[in-house]
């Protein structure tokens, strides 16, 4: 099975070369455009989207909440993808009503060199994570943990998915999203086609864990309806593709990849959900679906997890290269030192794979809770449109959210009990309440305190 896999990334990434022309302008290579200077379609930003939030992580992700805690853990996980909704509208206040070209550009107007500073340490670990969970989902398909087959599938699979990212850039990544999308879409309805035929098929195995408020289930959705103010401005991938087309196809493509996108996962998630119904003791995941499924849907389900990885890496690469060249000007803006950026950021994310942490979802909590200093942008400086925030607000916000965010990860991670012996999804909870009231109220006060000042020099 491990050679099918192999194949089908050879495959894939053959075909993804002869469908992207080869990058001969940096407007092509790092904002999107065609050759020719033609603004993507709905339907490619659409899919670009949707191929590019499902990657190989999210899916993993919904389908072991699912396993472990129900329909309502795979739904926590949908809850993410409501961010499409929040992203367009900062997209919307941003681009279209303040006028900005950038985020970058938002942040340098509104907070200056340290609001620039605190963004892009966010992003860049969120990119990094990005390379590294999609990596680390590939490798276990392939082999356990450390073994020869598990290291030679990242670093191949590396190699692979970098060598055509490096050929046209952002636009490669936009028209090969469309192929990959096609290809998961075929993947994931064969996949549920075969689930159904199953004997022990039961539309009741999807509420074999009953919603209860106090259950992980239904405090992460909470959790997740938190974040996702935040969440989509701290995700360059997304926000990216806000500033190619015009304010109607950009709209459109965010409100399609909404439903599309928490259509699939929730699908997917639902395997991990049925696996859950008919586990017993010291059974894994993947070992019920062997069970249940047999060898040949669970190679479609690896397949589908292949292709959302590859999708979602060479996308992520393109949008390092466009965040170290043109927003925070690092190096000169030339094809060659975007290739560079790639190649750099493709190596971390490798080293994080080897050497960092294998908790898929800790990833996805400790750059959702340190992304929310953010919220109090968006509700106060983006929504509001309030200028007179003072940086020392901003500052304020951003160090309470980075502490919470490592506060989460030494408690998930056992290192710590301060929080006590609660479920570590309530205490990420209590974390984001606290971190986004912190972060709310330094803001609300920082404009007090403007107003004041205002008031006197009048």
């Amino acid at each position: 099975m491990e050679y099918i896999l192999f194949a089908v990334v050879g495959i894939t990434a053959l075909i993804s070369i002869a469908l992207l022309p080869r990058a001969c302008s940096e407007h092509s290579f790092f904002s999107g455009l065609s050759p020719e200077g033609r603004i993507p379609s709905v339907l490619t930003l659409t899919f670009s989207q949707v191929t590019t939030w499902i990657f190989a992580r999210s899916l993993m992700n919904a389908a072991i909440l699912g396993y472990y805690f129900g329909l309502w853990g795979t739904l926590a996980y949908a809850g993410y993808y409501l961010s499409f909704l929040t992203g367009w509208k900062i997209i919307d206040h941003v681009r279209f009503q303040q006028g900005f070209n950038s985020l970058h550009e938002f942040f340098e107007q509104r907070f200056g060199r340290a609001g620039i500073g605190c963004y892009n340490i966010v992003i860049i670990i969120r990119l990094i994570s990005e390379v590294f969970a999609n990596l680390l989902v590939v490798g276990i398909l392939f082999g356990a943990v450390g073994t020869n087959l598990y290291t030679l599938a990242i670093i191949g699979f590396s190699i692979v998915v970098l060598s055509y990212s490096m050929l046209g850039g952002l636009h490669a990544s936009l028209k090969t999203d469309v192929f990959q999308m096609g290809m998961f879409i075929t993947v994931l309805l064969m996949l549920l086609i075969s689930v159904f035929d199953v004997e022990q098929f039961a539309w009741a195995d999807l509420n074999f864990i009953a919603f209860d408020i106090t259950q992980p289930g239904p405090i992460l959705l909470i959790v997740a309806l938190l974040q996702i103010w935040s969440y989509p401005m701290h995700d360059p991938v997304m926000m990216d593709r806000g500033f190619i087309a015009n304010r109607d196809m950009t709209k459109k493509s965010f409100l399609h990849a909404t439903w599309i996108s928490m259509l699939c996962i929730i699908a997917f998630g639902c395997l991990g959900v049925l696996a859950g119904a008919h586990a017993q003791q010291d059974d894994t995941m993947n070992s019920v679906l062997m069970r249940m499924l047999g060898e040949w849907p669970m190679l479609l389900l690896s397949i589908a997890l292949v292709v959302s990885a590859m999708s979602t890496l060479d996308s992520s690469l393109s949008s390092a290269s466009k965040l170290i060249v043109l927003d925070m000007k690092l190096v000169k803006p030339n094809i060659f030192n975007g290739r560079a950026v790639m190649f750099v950021f493709m190596l971390l994310g490798v080293l994080c794979v080897f050497w960092g942490n294998q908790d898929l979802f800790s990833a996805v909590a400790v750059s959702g809770t340190a992304s929310m200093f953010l919220a109090p942008v968006v509700f106060f400086s983006i929504f509001a449109n309030k200028q007179n925030i003072p940086v020392w607000s901003f500052i304020f916000a951003f160090c309470v959210a980075i502490a919470g965010a490592v506060m989460y990860f030494l408690e998930s991670s056992a290192y710590t009990q301060w929080l006590g012996e609660a479920h570590k999804y309530a205490k990420l909870l209590w974390i984001c309440l606290f971190v986004l009231i912190s972060g709310c109220s330094a803001f609300w006060l920082g404009m007090i305190q403007a107003n004041k000042k205002s008031a006197l020099i009048s």
